[in-house]
């Protein structure tokens, strides 16, 4: 097959209907990949040249049909990755070298696995990747960093002279539970106990919660949401990457993968988190509060949407980036990949024995989590158990 490669600076080159209908071949889609979630990121100015992400998209197009395509950046900063290549950078500017710009493949500021390599056929994604390498080797940058792709992805990416780096993240996984009290049933005594108590003192400070879907939401619920986002980042003395118009056009374009938990008390809003869903999977986004009310975070973030996947048998809550918490309450630990190449020899060797000595160690946390595993033996499935791994 003869592909014609283009980079792609707007998604509007591709059009919706010719972006989605390749992302709904991929096994593991997600709406992170969508044309509405990548597009309101570029068009909200989140995601753009001028907060130094720039669109740069491989693609390969038979004839007038697209193949294949992998989400890319040219980076001036690592920030929004959750894959920290901070020393990294550093290491280049105490040696006098630039390490920005860089060669990003992921979704701006979304720790979400899901499919780089975008393509129809096995073919297309061997093409793809040749276009990678043959792009990296010859746009003098220091580096291509392909985030938080399937584990296949990422050893395709490895055979073709990429390192591979490992983290973890913890998820949540259906058993089929009926309900809330079956979930907890399956967990040992101690953590029943606790999330018990920490759902007792939400209650009993009088907050109720309300669901609100994308179709639902108005303009006053997007920007009381907006409203607490804006604290959690203030909380951590740090910028929101997202803005209001985004979370408009997120609420306008995918309402059908939005949903917004808001607690009340006294019949005002106290709080609130996003948690963006399909049929499958559920992914914890943002939240934020204007009341301090003890365990509130627990409950809005992990309880009430746990409640919802159970309602709608939704197999996975995905709670996000780092936080080892999140096992007490149910979550297990799950491995994460990403990919890396380094134009510079020196750099890439030294790299490569850390993250030797970086993966070993991984290893060894994950083994160390498993046991402290939250659940009675036996209250899950060995295939789920084999997913930590």
């Amino acid at each position: 097959m003869n592909y014609r490669t283009r980079i792609i600076s707007s998604l509007s080159d591709i059009g919706q209907a010719g972006w989605d209908e390749l992302v709904a071949t991929q096994a593991d889609a997600n709406p992170f990949l969508s044309f509405a979630f990548l597009d309101a990121l570029h068009e909200a100015g989140c995601a753009s040249p001028d907060s130094g992400w720039q669109p740069q998209f491989l693609t390969l197009w038979n004839g007038t049909r697209l193949d294949a395509a992998l989400p890319l950046y040219v980076k001036s900063h690592s920030y929004g990755e959750y894959v920290f290549d901070w020393a990294w950078a550093d290491a280049y500017r105490r040696n006098g070298l630039d390490y920005y710009p860089k060669l990003l493949s992921a979704i701006p500021f979304t720790p979400v696995t899901g499919s780089r390599l975008l393509a129809r056929d096995a073919a297309a994604r061997a093409r793809l990747v040749d276009a990678l390498c043959a792009l990296q080797e010859s746009n003098g940058l220091s580096s291509t960093h392909i985030l938080f792709p399937p584990e296949e992805q990422a050893r395709t990416l490895e055979a073709a002279g990429f390192m591979l780096r490992t983290g973890v993240q913890f998820h949540w996984l259906n058993q089929g539970y009926r309900n809330f009290e079956e979930f907890l049933s399956s967990l040992d005594r101690k953590k029943r106990k606790n999330i018990r108590a920490e759902r007792r003192k939400v209650q009993e400070a009088g907050v109720r919660f309300r669901f609100v879907t994308g179709a639902q939401a108005t303009e006053k619920d997007w920007r009381f949401f907006k409203r607490c986002y804006d604290r959690t980042y203030a909380a951590h003395y740090s910028t929101p990457y997202l803005n209001l118009d985004f979370f408009h056009r997120i609420g306008h374009s995918m309402p059908q993968n939005i949903l917004i938990i808001v607690a009340e008390r006294d019949g005002k809003p106290i709080a609130s988190s996003l948690v963006i869903h399909d049929e499958h999977s559920l992914y914890g986004r943002y939240w934020g509060a204007i009341e301090e009310v003890p365990c509130l975070h627990f409950e809005t973030s992990y309880y009430q949407p746990l409640e919802y996947c159970i309602e709608r048998k939704i197999q996975t809550f995905e709670g996000g980036a780092q936080g080892e918490h999140k096992m007490a309450r149910g979550f297990l630990p799950q491995k994460t990949w990403s990919a890396h190449w380094l134009a510079h020899p020196a750099f890439a060797q030294a790299i490569e024995r850390f993250l030797e000595q970086e993966s070993g160690g991984i290893d060894v946390y994950i083994d160390e989590l498993g046991e402290r595993n939250p659940f009675r033996p036996g209250a899950i499935n060995d295939s789920q158990r084999g997913q930590q791994n």
